[in-house]
């Protein structure tokens, strides 16, 4: 059957269309004029996101006719200064870091910071433009601000690429992960720190995601589009990507390139990668979904969980495929003492496997043997990847036969991974790259390297306790009928009390209500060709989703119902929604919001 999945879900921003345009010398020629009719020595600030191809931009602004171009990178400490200063965040790690609470300002040297300063301020005659990252916070008092912004799948495609060095430092040709992980720790967490301060008054936005075709949006259009997607459900950008461990599944369900090996992810709902599409009459702008998270984070989140957690998206909906592929590292997440003292992040990861599809061999790797000897077991597995003997996994970890539409439940500490043949929707919290590997059947990643394995910090978060008995009974196909209606029925399906995410299972013919009780929703459509959400109070457009598509429902929506649409009208479908439990996550500790990198909300 043909896939209907929409890779680009573009969300139109209607009566702005004359308030976006393409192309350098069309957005010259635009802010030539525009800043003609300003005062003359007038300052213009440019402030920049990470991994933009500077380059390109520096040599479009400095077009500009009348106008003097100051790049303020100059002013930076000196790129082993810089590393000196973000070492104890990077470690010697390959994976793994500590978020930063540094500011832009810390990578500023004093007599230069001092020096770029009193330029800015004594500056008379043409005007000015003042260009790069931390422009805003040194420029003082400016006339027109415009941020260049960058999604972040795109930025780590530019690191693969060797093209792109992180904040203040000369390392374009360092091993990608090393790139990764300070732009994670570090750069990113900085950057988004001046964001937030800017979203509000920026005059300009420019996506600088595709090279050389710059689109140029202004703030009040800009701020506008993300008004409106706040008030109404709506998808984010998914992303593809290969692995040695890849299956064949998405290819065909998500129309993917046939040529290319595997595809073994999907972030369909990550909004901390992903990206918003948003279309301004013939123009579409590409901006990070963490935009819209910082600009309307009490609407998205529901004001209870942003009081908890800051603006942070807390659900993560990805896909990992398996079919016709290999097994998935066998791994365990941190507890949440040990991810808040090794890392500083504040939860951990806990997750879920949800079978969207699954051959008769598919099984997954879930808790201990009951005989289990956890020093043997870690001995074996420090053996193996030393280049002993090989790891025989079955010997320690308890495998499960599974099938379509089980739901398997992993809190931190618990031992797992999805076999091959299976087609899994992770259901999880939102830590993002704290997962410990400890044994990845001795085979290389797509680079022809070894992939990182993680024992030492793996053998600390074990829970040897969670072996086939109290795995049974807690954590596989937990399933309970909440609630029945005409032509619908609610399940929980998860997660566990040690999780504070729960899942929802609706099976339906006809249409189902739903309410958001002041708390971000998130779904996928795990049965049926496309179902239709709609307002009861027509608050929102109708809202069409497709077959494994992800979609968020922000906590400000209320009442929604979704219902059989199209080729799927009188069938039967399922969703599978997810939520925060405010309980538990209250429980986990009040003292979240001290160690937040972005603070507490005001």
């Amino acid at each position: 059957m043909k896939s209907n999945y929409d890779k680009t879900p573009v969300i139109r921003i209607d009566g702005y269309e004359q308030d976006c345009i393409g192309g350098w010398s069309e957005i010259r020629a635009y802010l030539t004029e525009k800043l003609r009719q300003t005062s003359s020595g007038c300052k213009v600030v440019i402030e920049c996101y990470q991994g933009l191809h500077e380059e390109e931009l520096i040599e479009n602004f400095e077009k500009l006719e009348g106008y003097h171009f100051l790049n303020i990178s100059f002013a930076y400490k000196d790129p082993e200064e810089v590393a000196r200063l973000v070492y104890p965040e990077i470690t010697d790690d390959r994976i793994f870091g500590k978020l930063t609470k540094l500011s832009i300002l810390d990578y500023f040297d004093e007599g230069r910071l001092a020096s770029l300063q009193e330029t800015i301020n004594n500056w008379s005659g043409e005007s000015l433009i003042i260009f790069g990252t931390g422009a805003s916070a040194i420029a003082g008092s400016f006339d027109l601000l415009l941020y260049a912004d960058m999604a972040r799948w795109e930025i780590q495609q530019r690191m693969r690429a060797n093209q792109v060095n992180n904040l203040g430092v000369e390392n374009k040709r360092d091993e990608f992960s090393l790139k990764y992980k300070q732009a994670f720790f570090v750069d990113w967490r900085i950057c988004d720190r001046i964001k937030i301060d800017l979203l509000h008054k920026i005059d300009y936005l420019l996506d600088t995601n595709i090279p050389g075709q710059p689109k140029m949006v202004t703030g009040k259009a800009l701020r506008s589009g993300l008004d409106r997607i706040a008030q109404r459900p709506f998808r984010v950008v998914p992303f593809f990507d290969p692995g040695p461990w890849g299956g064949q599944w998405m290819k065909e369900v998500c129309d993917l390139d046939r040529s290319v090996q595997n595809f073994a992810w999907c972030f369909d709902c990550v909004p901390e990668e992903n990206s918003l599409l948003m279309a301004f009459g013939d123009e579409t702008v590409e901006i990070p979904s963490l935009d819209l998270l910082f600009h309307r984070p009490g609407e998205i989140l529901g004001n209870d969980l942003y009081e908890v957690l800051g603006p942070e998206f807390p659900i993560r909906f990805d896909f990992l495929d398996t079919m016709d592929g290999g097994n998935l590292s066998l791994q365990v997440h941190p507890t949440v003492s040990y991810i808040r003292e090794q890392f500083g992040m504040t939860y951990t990861q806990d997750e879920s496997y949800y079978l969207l599809d699954a051959e008769d061999d598919a099984e997954v790797y879930l808790g201990l043997r009951e005989d289990i000897d956890p020093k043997q077991m870690i001995d074996e597995l420090k053996t193996a990847q030393e280049g002993g003997s090989s790891f025989v996994a079955s010997r320690h970890v308890q495998t499960w036969k599974v099938k379509k539409h089980d739901h398997v439940l992993i809190p931190a500490g618990t031992v797992h991974c999805s076999g091959k043949n299976s087609m899994v929707l992770e259901i999880s919290a939102t830590p993002y790259i704290f997962t410990f590997k400890l044994w990845d059947w001795g085979r290389l990643g797509l680079d022809g390297k070894p992939r990182p394995i993680n024992i030492g910090h793996g053998e600390k978060v074990i829970d040897w306790s969670r072996t086939r008995t109290w795995t049974e009974k807690n954590l596989v196909n937990q399933f309970e009928l909440i609630a029945k209606g005409d032509g619908w029925k609610e399940e929980k399906t998860g997660l566990h009390e040690l999780e504070f995410i729960e899942t929802r299972r609706h099976w339906f013919e006809k249409i189902v209500r739903h309410h958001t009780n002041g708390l971000v929703n998130v779904l996928n459509l795990v049965e049926g060709r496309e179902v239709i959400v709609e307002s009861p109070s027509g608050a929102f457009e109708p809202f069409v989703v497709h077959y494994a598509e992800t979609f968020i429902v922000p906590a400000c929506v209320g009442d929604y119902t979704i219902r059989p649409y199209g080729e799927s009208t009188g069938k039967t479908c399922g969703t599978i929604k997810a939520f925060v439990r405010m309980d538990k996550l209250r429980a986990i500790g009040d003292d979240l919001w001290m160690i937040h990198p972005n603070g507490r909300p005001e």
